[in-house]
């Protein structure tokens, strides 16, 4: 595939739709010169949506993911379904009630590393449920506890932001890294931080909503042993 995507949805994650330019096929993978698509990464499963052309082909976008260069973005569609042709002008847009649920429950495991202390083991993140595995002692955590804990902070309306840091900044300041497994990617001279505005901070470069209120009732639906030190909290929307 070719140079990079310019990433919109780093800058708005509410962004639903945009005109674009097909820049590279491979196969049933189609790259645009900017794109609201995130991803497959960091526990959040890749977007998915349509794009259109001005002659009214749909194009079915099944999954979205990371391409070899830097920043190159795969639109992925099903096997054997026709491709749009390099140079093709299309209107992409996203599956916005998919993308919401992610973000709500993306935004929700910030608030859970809040409430759990101790380094993240790993996550992930599906459509209506989620989870993330801590290195915490197993006696440490009540289920009850945590939802309650949760839901509080969730009702309490806390504004969500980013901003970013310099590659130094994380450097001085690794107390902001909650993952053991993963690092936040260095060497283009600046982090992404969630910034869950006095609750938590920590390098990310997901999608997330503007307000924890927007999240909804979540409960912890079991704490599974996973290890010595290995915690898996899963998470769900109420109701």
């Amino acid at each position: 595939m070719s140079a990079g995507t310019q990433l919109l949805f780093r800058d708005d994650a509410y962004q639903k739709s945009t005109t674009a330019t097909v820049i590279a096929v491979e196969d049933n993978k189609v790259q645009l010169d900017r794109t609201l698509f995130y991803p497959t990464g960091g526990g959040q499963p890749g977007d998915r949506g349509t794009l259109t052309g001005a002659d009214g082909q749909v194009y079915a976008v099944i999954d979205t993911r990371k391409g070899d260069v830097p920043d190159s973005i795969l639109h992925v569609l099903a096997e054997g379904a026709a491709v749009p042709a390099v140079g093709t002008a299309l209107t992409a847009a996203i599956d916005w009630d998919y993308r919401h649920r992610l973000m709500r429950l993306h935004t929700c495991l910030h608030l859970l590393c809040a409430v759990v202390p101790g380094s993240v083991t790993g996550g992930q993140i599906s459509d209506g449920k989620a989870r993330l595995d801590f290195d915490v002692p197993g006696d440490s955590l009540d289920k009850e506890e945590i939802t309650t804990k949760l839901n509080g902070l969730i009702a309490a309306g806390h504004a969500v932001e980013t901003r970013w840091i310099t590659d130094e900044e994380l450097a001085a300041k690794p107390e902001l890294v909650r993952t053991m497994s993963v690092k936040p990617p260095t060497g283009a001279g600046r982090i992404r931080l969630l910034d869950i505005v006095g609750v938590d901070l920590q390098p990310c470069g997901g999608t997330h909503i503007r307000n924890t209120a927007e999240i909804g009732p979540i409960t912890v639906t079991k704490i599974e042993n996973k290890g010595r030190q290995n915690r898996r909290i899963n998470i769900a929307f109420a109701g």
